[in-house]
């Protein structure tokens, strides 16, 4: 493996004023063990005249656990939604389980690769059960009448639920309740059709806690669990990266500025170049922790 270094702009980008280290981008040589799950090369992102993503090469493979960081505006939200073919990019390649955008037909994908993200919070109408809510998911439907469903997938659908530890909310309206169980809801449906490509735009924004603790739990046992699917977890705080996180990727200004294996790059100088503000950078006990260290 080798370390590339750039700018903290991206390349040919501004160095952050109040700061000097560059950012590394961890580059894995070529002959990976398995087929990408997600493969993008050259990918671009463009609107009305706003470079929005730049030159992104990233892959996803099997087994794979990412977390995404990056300021406000870096381009993260729109890298999960090209990687989860919501998206059509403005140029470049993108491969999702061996299907390349562009020349298949993106529905069939919608049960196979699924995104939690905030949007879908307010798609869904709030007098849904939990249940059906997490029924829904099954076809990544709206609306639990949209489709048959049998003993077996209301069975998933409780036991999905009940690992989430919201057994007791089954027949409550999703509208009433509470911004962490809503996300952890969400979380159950987006499990709910056995997704090979599980993408986590920000789940645990604007929770208390609490809410926060258990939804990072939640997703560290989804990361321990061998037959659950590669995730990419987007976030802003290091704080929110569950235990069993294997990779993380850097964004600032469009560009993919570190890339590679979690511990090469959540490296205090690198974050806090990425951020614009000096941090030091801990790990205890399989969690992060970030604070200033000006």
């Amino acid at each position: 493996m080798e370390r590339v270094r750039l700018r903290p702009g991206g390349p040919g980008g501004p160095p952050p004023a109040a700061l000097t280290p560059s950012v590394a981008v961890v580059v894995s040589r070529p002959g990976a063990a398995s087929a990408p799950v997600a493969h993008l090369r050259g990918v671009a992102v463009v609107r009305d005249g706003r470079p929005i993503l730049q030159d992104i090469d990233w892959d996803v493979c099997a087994g794979e656990r990412w977390a995404v960081l990056g300021p406000n505006g870096s381009g993260k939200t729109t890298l999960l939604h090209v990687a989860g073919m919501r998206l059509l990019p403005t140029r470049g390649m993108v491969e999702v389980l061996g299907a390349r955008y562009g020349r298949t037909d993106v529905r069939a994908l919608r049960t196979r690769v699924t995104l939690v993200s905030q949007a879908m919070l307010r798609a869904l109408r709030p007098s849904l059960l939990a249940h059906d809510v997490v029924l829904t998911g099954r076809h990544a439907a709206l609306e639990p009448w949209w489709h048959h469903y049998d003993h077996a997938d209301r069975a998933r659908a409780d036991d999905l639920l009940a690992r989430a530890g919201l057994a007791h909310l089954s027949a409550q309206e999703f509208g009433v309740l509470s911004e962490g169980e809503r996300q952890q809801v969400l979380l159950a449906r987006a499990l709910m059709g056995r997704p090979e490509l599980l993408l986590l735009d920000e789940p645990a924004a604007g929770l208390d806690l609490g809410a926060r603790e258990r939804l990072v739990t939640r997703v560290a046992d989804l990361a321990a669990d061998a037959s659950a699917p590669p995730f990419v977890l987007v976030t802003h705080h290091v704080e929110e990266i569950p235990p069993g996180t294997t990779h993380a990727a850097l964004m600032r200004h469009g560009h993919m500025v570190a890339v590679g294996p979690v511990d090469d790059v959540l490296r205090s100088e690198d974050v806090s170049a990425c951020f614009d503000t000096a941090v030091a950078v801990e790990r205890r006990d399989g969690r992060w922790t970030a604070r200033s260290s000006a």
